[in-house]
């Protein structure tokens, strides 16, 4: 599910798109009258659309799309006259009048985007930093000199009890080396 935040300066404008939406089936996560509150509730959220008119009550659509977390959406739904602005900045737009259709198709687009890079960041490797990679690389040659096991199998063999346990790697690192630690010294 994407999160979806409707920003309009006038809250009957910003009720009209969500039930617009709504019917739709869309979800949407807030309703806001102002840019602060739109990029409030956009705090703790991945990912997500902000849909919002030219002008807010604190600021313009431009300074909420400066200010937006790293990977929400903007779309803009304005007049003829800042369509080019927006558009030549990146921003999706959508022009008044506003048709149904493109909004609702233009949403579900843009959240199918949104819900293919999130695939993608997930599917990335994870990075560690050298302290975590440190971790790892003692826990596997603990296992090869104590277990008899190849590099592979000590890299197979803390991935799946990390897969096991719901921990990451570098836990189950950190936890195979205080277990095999001790019994060495009793």
């Amino acid at each position: 599910m994407t999160n979806i935040i409707v920003v309009f300066p006038k809250l009957e404008d910003a009720k009209n798109i969500r039930n617009i939406l709504a019917r739709s089936g869309l979800q949407i996560t807030a309703v806001c009258t102002s840019g602060a509150n739109a990029l409030a509730a956009m705090e703790g959220l991945n990912d997500g659309i902000v849909i919002c008119g030219y002008r807010f009550h604190d600021m313009l659509y431009y300074d909420l799309y400066q200010n937006l977390p790293r990977y929400f959406e903007l779309l803009l739904i304005t007049s003829r006259v800042h369509l080019q602005e927006a558009q030549n900045l990146g921003i999706m737009c959508i022009t008044m009048p506003l048709r149904v259709a493109e909004l609702v198709e233009t949403v579900n687009m843009m959240s199918d985007v949104i819900t293919r890079k999130r695939r993608k960041r997930k599917e990335q490797p994870v990075r560690r930093n050298e302290a975590d990679r440190k971790y790892v690389d003692e826990a596997k040659k603990l296992l090869m000199e104590r277990n008899h096991m190849s590099e592979s199998e000590a890299h197979r063999y803390i991935q799946k009890n990390s897969m096991d346990t719901g921990t990451n790697m570098v836990e189950t690192a950190r936890m195979i080396l205080s277990i095999m630690t001790r019994d060495r010294k009793e």
